[in-house]
């Protein structure tokens, strides 16, 4: 766990997927890309690994990746 601050990525509509996520907010530069991460075992939510692209993200929930922790918050 990184000792980062935790940033906020809002959402407009849950639920949404992880590897959508990474790709809206630019973390990765495509949606293979971000299937890679999520493939490759670089992604955890709520500080469990996480490996279903397809995973549903909701307000509240705490995404890891690249050292960098988000809180998803609804809009």
């Amino acid at each position: 766990m990184s000792n980062s601050s935790t940033k906020t990525i809002e959402i407009y509509a849950e639920p949404i997927a992880l590897y959508q996520i990474l790709k809206f907010e630019a973390l990765v530069s495509s949606g293979g890309e971000a299937k890679i991460a999520i493939d490759e075992q670089r992604v955890s939510v709520n500080d469990k690994i996480e490996t279903r692209r397809r995973k549903k993200i909701i307000s509240g929930d705490v995404i890891e990746f690249d050292g960098e922790r988000f809180k998803v918050i609804l809009k």
